[in-house]
């Protein structure tokens, strides 16, 4: 018999309001690969969720089927990056991954490596100060783990080959790029 719920652990990429107290989250999902999901009631003021529901946040979650979307049920903070968001700069930059990732990627294609990336990535953020270089890698590592970009050729312009892929410019490149030029 197919089970009606599911629990796994992901990274909001992003969220979209969505009717008066609900919110549609895009989560990168450690077995699921990218899913929406939506959260009932979680800008309610007395929502229990409300606060683990943030953008780049590491969660544990519940949920159960939907005829449209999944519904989230449970959700718990593995890790907020609170030293990431202390950080104009960086917080930006954080903004810029989860784009960077929800635009190069298909729903419910799971990808362990990709997600362990993902992660390994915001870690490096809290502490590191050459925030440009860490742009670049992070857009050359993603390219090559997506299978866009070769392992061990080099890539001259890696923006540049983003867009390419994504065939858009990114919304937040303007400021990833500024912000994390200095």
């Amino acid at each position: 018999m197919h089970s009606h719920s599911y629990s796994d652990e992901g990274i909001i990429l992003a969220r979209k309001n969505y009717s008066e107290a609900d919110r549609i989250l895009v989560v990168f999902s450690k077995n699921h690969g990218r899913i929406s999901v939506l959260a009932k009631g979680v800008r309610k003021m007395g929502s229990r969720k409300r606060g683990h529901l943030e953008i780049f946040n590491h969660i544990k979650f519940q949920a159960v089927y939907g005829r449209g979307l999944d519904l989230i049920t449970e959700a718990e903070i593995i890790e907020n990056f609170t030293e990431v968001r202390k950080s104009l700069k960086r917080i930006s930059l954080a903004y810029y991954f989860m784009e960077a990732v929800g635009r190069t990627t298909h729903d419910e294609e799971p990808h362990q490596e990709l997600f362990d990336f993902i992660l390994d990535y915001l870690n490096k953020l809290k502490t590191e100060i050459k925030l440009k270089d860490l742009r670049l890698t992070f857009i050359v590592k993603l390219l090559i783990i997506l299978g866009f970009w070769p392992q061990g050729k080099t890539l001259i312009n890696p923006e540049g080959k983003l867009e390419e892929v994504m065939e858009r410019k990114l919304y937040s490149q303007r400021v990833g790029k500024k912000i994390a030029s200095c």
